[in-house]
């Protein structure tokens, strides 16, 4: 490769983070926070440049950056960019009335800085899709998983494991975006969806079919972050 092709992948990865992708769900806001901006502008330099300030923030926060999924037989990845919090054993949500069979749980807390957009954990036929309205406690407390608004999605892989993954809208997060449906196949690393503005993203595995890859307090990257690889 030569040196004028190193500057191409250079300036484009430059433009890439300058000018990111926006995801389909925050065209027409970031387009209206950014009207609103420059007719107060127009106003006030004061209230302009606040209203600025807020629009690029929304433009940053819907932000969709393509992402590289690993290849792999097995593998399960994260859905959701953010912290991994601590993983608990439990069974599935009870609405889903699945019975008592043991999982463990992964739970991925998004703060207002990370990307959004949610991806698919695993490969699959969707089997069930629910969506709960509840509560807005702070997404980082046990108590999100059953109390805060949420939407449910239980997937059937071709393995015959059945995973679900649940998005939670936090304190801040009033909003959530899926576009999955009963019946749809869905592709691990795809998107399906978001949650606006500070949430929190939980995975259910069957127990000891997994052997898990990540550490609470590790960092998660939505789409390529493995989570737990399938045991043979």
């Amino acid at each position: 490769m030569n040196k004028k092709d190193n500057e191409q992948k250079v300036d484009t990865s430059i433009k890439s983070f300058l000018l990111p992708k926006i995801s389909a769900e925050g065209i027409v806001i970031v387009a209206v926070f950014f009207a609103i901006a420059f007719f107060l502008l127009l106003l006030s330099d004061v209230v302009g440049m606040f209203a600025m300030i807020i629009a690029l923030f929304a433009f940053y926060f819907f932000r969709d950056p393509e992402r590289f999924t690993p290849e792999g037989e097995g593998l399960v990845i994260s859905p959701a960019d953010g912290i991994l919090l601590p993983l608990h054993e439990t069974s599935l949500p009870e609405e889903l009335n699945m019975g008592d069979e043991q999982y463990v749980k992964f739970s991925i807390f998004m703060s207002v800085f990370n990307v959004h957009v949610n991806r698919n954990p695993v490969s699959g036929v969707v089997l069930k899709t629910l969506y709960i309205a509840g509560k807005f406690f702070n997404a980082d407390l046990d108590k999100a998983s059953k109390d805060n608004e949420r939407n449910l999605v239980l997937v059937e892989t071709k393995d015959g494991d059945k995973v679900c993954y649940v998005q939670i809208a936090g304190l801040v997060a009033r909003r959530i975006v899926s576009r999955l449906q009963k019946g749809d196949e869905v592709e691990q690393g795809k998107r399906f969806g978001l949650i606006k503005f500070g949430s929190r993203l939980d995975v259910y595995l069957p127990k000891d079919k997994y052997d898990i890859k990540v550490k609470p307090g590790q960092v998660m990257v939505s789409g390529e972050t493995v989570l737990a690889v399938r045991k043979k």
